[in-house]
């Protein structure tokens, strides 16, 4: 766990970068600072690995104090990736990745092979491994990147604003591979974006700085677009949050019609197998626009009943034979139900505070 005990930099001229920010990042969680440009959430990242000092405050890492320790020891036992991948020209693929290992005494050959395994891990074939970072694409040096912060198996993994280099797809591409690495490795992550939508696909817990360096809501993505803290934090999750907030809503849950009901005069076709075929009407067959199965996100069955012609989706199981309908209806009354617990919840949770125009910073649970 990485806790900061009311942690200020305060700059010689006067500027606060970060003010009396207290939290706790969990353990084996990524959680993501976001926020607009010189809001603070950068200079906490960096605070973690001493690279830049605290005025006052502490900031510890599993119960010890960061400035206990050497800088140039704790920043080797700390994984740590930035925009562009920061990689060293005049070095091999292979010789990036396997630096830090080689400073902290593992032999050179013992490295390498290491390394090859890790080129794997975050998706780069090893006919990379002799190429120089030039030779590389934008994506690929960012996967170097992660790779070279991973090679001694670092605990703790910082990375700033690590994929706002690349394009859309890359970036997609990239924030896929990161939450695969992360189920694999169980890594405490603490990752710097201003992107509110990286935040929320990305985090476990996200803590939004606002301007003036002051922590605006700490809070998981589900509850951070369900009940913002203030006007601040409503305006940077955006106007849409409620139907992106379906993605941490199980459709499963929701209760299922017959395959055989009729919706807007449409029924539902199937083959000799129970497989969907499409919807039958007046019209002729038209296509259902897709299923559903086990795990499907709230939000991906609400856009299958809006692509739909019934305004219906199509559940099937395991072998892809229907087996019952969600309707529009059924969706709005499920929506309602859950908002309405959740900001209960939320409200007895914290009953001082969650209308409060300038609520306190909240403080995240171990």
């Amino acid at each position: 766990m990485i806790e900061f005990d009311g942690v200020t930099k305060r700059y010689p001229d006067g500027t606060v970068a970060v003010d009396d920010l207290s939290m706790k990042v969990g353990t084996g969680q990524i959680t993501v600072f976001v926020g607009p440009s010189g809001c603070g959430k950068t200079t906490a990242l960096r605070m973690i690995n001493r690279m830049i000092q605290p005025t006052s405050g502490r900031i510890l890492i599993d119960g010890d104090d960061v400035t206990t320790r050497p800088e140039a020891q704790l920043r080797r036992e700390i994984g740590y990736v930035i925009q562009g991948a920061g990689l060293f020209p005049h070095r091999t693929v292979l010789d990036n990745v396997a630096t830090v290992p080689v400073l902290q005494g593992t032999t050179r050959r013992e490295a390498r092979q290491a390394a090859l395994g890790l080129l794997e891990r975050v998706g780069l074939p090893a006919t990379l491994a002799k190429r120089y970072p030039a030779q590389l694409s934008g994506g690929q040096q960012q996967r170097v990147g992660v790779a070279r912060a991973l090679a001694a198996d670092p605990p703790v993994l910082l990375m700033d604003e690590p994929f706002s280099a690349v394009d859309p797809v890359v970036r997609d591409d990239l924030q896929q591979e990161l939450l695969r690495l992360q189920g694999e490795l169980g890594k405490t992550i603490v990752l710097v974006t201003h992107d509110i939508d990286e935040a929320i696909r990305l985090g476990d817990e996200v803590a939004v700085f606002a301007e003036g360096a002051r922590l605006a809501q700490f809070a998981s993505p589900a509850d951070l677009l369900a009940a913002p803290a203030d006007d601040f934090v409503a305006s940077l999750v955006g106007r849409d949050r409620g139907f992106r907030g379906l993605s941490f809503a199980d459709g499963d849950q929701i209760a299922l019609k017959p395959t055989d009901h009729e919706v807007d005069g449409l029924r539902l076709e199937t083959d000799a197998d129970g497989r969907p075929l499409g919807w039958r009407g007046a019209e002729g067959l038209l296509p259902t626009e897709g299923s559903f199965s086990d795990g499907a996100s709230l939000r991906a069955v609400t856009d299958l009943v809006i692509l739909s012609p019934a305004g219906a989706a199509v559940r099937v199981d395991a072998d892809g034979r229907a087996d019952g309908l969600v309707l529009l209806e059924d969706i709005a009354g499920d929506v309602r139900a859950r908002q309405r617990e959740r900001l209960t919840a939320l409200v007895v949770a914290t009953p001082a505070t969650a209308h409060s125009d300038n609520p306190p910073p909240a403080k995240a649970s171990e």
